[in-house]
């Protein structure tokens, strides 16, 4: 005689219709990104890059300077800060393959496309998030002190400054000539502030592209550096026809561009216009996470 056995209930595997798709991998991918210290730390060290140089680099302008382009002076923590904001958003991706977890997150879900794309969606919404908040402050900071710089002894830059020039100065222009400072109502200083946010977001997730390609932390960080620091300094070595030909699509003078207000700086030479070259780093960005997208299908975990 032979008695059939049930599984007790405890032990039953319940069968989940449908497979995990986005929703789910971005819930997971929100969850690895703030379970790990590497994440707080970074952006606690992008806090204090972004903002604390521009405390220091308005801090040490006097009273007597004229600055000109008190934007782009408030938010110049932002070239420090792209570098550590890089640094993170290699961290996404290759953070896993330093550990070998990306085998358990492959395994899980098996659609890799669906893997970047929710490592994207949900790093660029808290970078885009973070950034802003980073160059609104930057600049708030920044005027600040350079408001309080400048509100004693401004007639008297106003004078010598129109001595200099040989005419007289009407008196709005001479407050905007020695405050030193900007606000957002003013033309091109909300772009500018609203740009660098951006430019830093879209920074983080190029070195995301660059990670997943790589899959290696160092390589990743090293690649990503020498995009955005050490190829300026190989360009602007080169002959002057040659460097202001390339300048413009580098992603540095692109960002140098989009936060200034005051015209294109002098050490870019011919760029594009702020908005055509943001939309140019983004096609670079797409270009590259397009590019790991195909790499991570292709290639084993």
């Amino acid at each position: 005689m032979t008695a059939l056995i049930g599984v007790p209930a405890s032990f039953e595997t319940a069968n989940i219709p449908g497979r995990a798709g986005l929703r789910r991998a971005m819930a997971a991918e929100w969850t690895k990104l703030w379970s790990v210290r590497s994440t707080m730390w970074t952006l606690v060290a992008t806090v204090v890059a972004v903002v604390g140089l521009c405390a220091l680099g308005t801090g040490t302008v006097s009273p007597s300077d004229i600055i000109d382009d008190p934007t782009r002076r408030s938010l110049i923590g932002i070239f420090l800060g792209q570098l550590i904001f890089g640094v993170l958003g290699v961290l996404v991706m290759s953070a896993e393959y330093g550990t070998g977890t990306i085998r358990a997150t492959l395994s899980a879900l098996p659609r890799r496309p669906v893997v970047l794309t929710a490592k994207v969606l949900v790093f660029g919404a808290v970078a885009v998030v973070v950034s802003e908040i980073l160059a609104f402050s930057a600049f708030a900071v920044g005027q600040a002190i350079l408001s309080a710089k400048h509100a004693v002894g401004s007639k008297a830059a106003a004078a010598q400054r129109s001595q200099q020039l040989g005419v007289k100065i009407p008196h709005n222009i001479q407050a905007l000539l020695t405050s030193g400072s900007a606000s957002l109502g003013q033309p091109g200083v909300l772009r500018a502030v609203v740009g660098a946010g951006l430019y830093l977001a879209v920074l983080g997730l190029l070195a995301l592209g660059l990670a997943t390609i790589i899959r290696h932390t160092a390589g990743s960080i090293s690649a990503f550096v020498g995009v955005v620091l050490v190829l300026p300094l190989i360009v602007q070595a080169l002959p002057t026809s040659i460097s202001n030909a390339v300048a413009r699509y580098l992603p540095a003078n692109i960002g140098l561009v989009l936060f200034s207000t005051n015209g294109t700086p002098d050490r870019v030479g011919p760029a594009f216009t702020p908005w055509t070259g943001f939309a140019l780093l983004v096609l670079y960005t797409v270009v590259t996470l397009g590019i790991g997208c195909c790499v991570l299908v292709r290639r084993d975990a």
